[in-house]
């Protein structure tokens, strides 16, 4: 099986269930943390290929839940600064196997992993509007301790 780079945003439950199910397919997930990682734009890039830029977006990001930020007016330079400097916007998680790199968890690269599924991915994030944004990472559980809705 797979030795998977996972870039996660600590304490987000979707990821959590990501790599629970990348780990159920046999796969070994070595989970860092996206907003801890020291970008570059080029290495940024790599990871987001060739979708459209508003594709790049995390769409539970606070800024585009609010509607402060619009995705489809950034131009791929612009989007890439943006991300650098607030990571949280950027598109999770990221996936390195082997080379091969993605962002989300609906692509080509997950499809490979984890073979024909029955239903549908936990790409979105899926914490119900009302309880707000998951804790920021200086808040979140400890891996010792249980993880809260």
């Amino acid at each position: 099986m797979a030795k998977i780079i996972f870039y996660e945003k600590p304490g987000c439950g979707t990821n959590a269930r990501q790599k629970r199910l990348l780990e159920q397919a046999g796969h070994q997930v070595e989970a860092r943390s996206l907003l801890a990682e020291p970008w570059t734009a080029e290495r940024l890039a790599g990871f987001l290929g060739d979708l459209p830029v508003p594709a790049w977006f995390n769409p539970a990001a606070p800024g585009i839940k609010s509607g402060a930020v619009e995705p489809e007016r950034f131009s791929p330079a612009q989007a890439l600064a943006l991300m650098l400097d607030e990571p949280l916007f950027i598109r999770r998680p990221l996936l390195e196997v082997e080379g091969a790199r993605c962002a989300g968890f609906d692509g080509v690269l997950v499809a490979s992993l984890l073979g024909p599924r029955d239903g549908d991915l936990p790409d979105a994030c899926s914490r119900p509007a009302a309880q707000g944004p998951c804790p920021t990472p200086e808040a979140a559980p400890e891996p010792s301790d249980p993880v809260r809705p």
